[in-house]
């Protein structure tokens, strides 16, 4: 698959309304206790997607884990360094070593003058390495003036790693602001609590649901979601990557159509008319490729911790809509017990199908 954004802006896109419109197309709403059956299951589903797929990789990139090989071919190359500058090895050997540890980043165990293909010797610290070498190799160089190279491009390494990384307030801080953002919004009336549904329940709780006609931090938060994911699909393409994309994509496809459906689920308990959810829907659908987009050709140097925190930031917006306006009944002793089974079985399906992805090779990691 080549690193053409309209491929991955089109599969998310019919991903999305596929799976947004299939509650709605059915007659599940004529079903009150199936459709408060799918809400359940649907934020259960929101609950993990949120743990299970947008929290860690948010961290990870607030971390910087998609530069952990670089790392850890820094600490390797650093141990040799050490052993040539204690007089274990010698200048040569210290080459030939360091060039062995370039072969297992790479993949080749055929690794040798032929394989410094143009590719890798012009990305990340294993290009400025081999580069190196290769003078070293060419007799530009000698084996002594190439160590100090080496020496001085790992301690920039060293030096870059650290630099320009979140703190864990910061880290922490993203998550609790899209939770708070959100619990700003629905106190000022701009949105409101999924479970108000469509109908009056004072027969069987004593009580009016306050009916709102618009549910916008539903919409806002699910939204917004889904252009960050738009936004970290977008920027790993513009990185050149394209293992770290497909890592990406497949992500953001492993929860969109659940995420989708949800939308779908609690829009329909929402809106009035059938419309309104479509337009829900479309709004949801259309944010992650329109992100791609402009992530892509706009934002194609962000840094990668950026990436991380407003996908932390966004992971907060869905903790919300999942818990808070969606769990009122796990407080009423009429209702918790069987909501709360349909809220673990929402987990346990999202869990499910990350165990699967896993067992075919097809991970989230970066």
């Amino acid at each position: 698959m080549e690193s053409d954004p309209i491929v991955y802006a089109l599969v998310t896109f019919v991903i999305a309304m596929t799976c947004g419109l299939l509650p709605v197309y059915s007659k599940m709403k004529q079903n009150p206790n199936m459709l408060k059956m799918a809400t359940a299951v649907a934020s259960g589903i929101i609950i993990a997607s949120a743990m299970l797929v947008v929290i860690p990789e948010g961290y990870e990139l607030a971390t910087g884990d998609p530069h952990s090989e670089d790392d850890s071919l820094a600490r390797d190359t650093a141990l040799v360094l050490l052993s040539v500058e204690k007089n274990e090895l010698n200048a040569s050997q210290g080459i030939i070593s360091i060039e062995g540890l370039l072969g297992v980043v790479h993949g080749d165990e055929n690794h040798d003058e032929e394989g410094h293909d143009e590719e890798t010797s012009t990305e990340g610290l294993a290009g400025k390495i081999e580069h190196v070498i290769e003078e070293v190799e060419l007799a530009e160089i000698t084996a002594e003036e190439g160590i100090e190279e080496i020496s001085t491009i790992v301690t920039t390494q060293a030096s870059e790693s650290g630099d320009g990384q979140p703190s864990e307030l910061m880290i922490g801080g993203a998550l609790v602001s899209g939770f708070i953002l959100m619990l700003i919004l629905e106190g000022s009336g701009i949105g409101h609590a999924v479970h108000e549904e469509h109908h009056d329940h004072s027969d069987d709780h004593g009580h009016d649901h306050v009916h709102h006609g618009k549910g916008w931090a539903l919409v806002f938060g699910l939204t917004l979601h889904a252009a960050t994911d738009g936004l970290a699909v977008g920027a790993a393409l513009a990185t050149g990557s394209l293992h770290f994309a497909l890592a990406v994509v497949l992500a953001v496809i492993i929860h969109k159509g659940p995420a989708a459906f949800s939308l779908g689920v609690f829009s329909m308990h929402e809106r009035g008319e059938k419309k309104d959810t479509i337009r829900d829907i479309t709004i949801f659908s259309a944010a992650t490729p329109v992100m791609i987009f402009v992530a892509y050709y706009a934002f194609a140097g962000v840094a990668s911790y950026t990436i991380g925190l407003t996908m932390l930031f966004a992971a907060g917006t869905f903790l919300y809509v999942a818990t808070v306006d969606t769990l009122p009944d796990m407080h009423n002793p009429e209702t918790s017990k069987k909501s709360m089974q349909y809220v673990i079985l929402g987990v346990i399906i999202m869990f499910v199908l990350l165990i699967i992805s896993d067992l075919m090779g097809l991970g989230h990691a970066h």
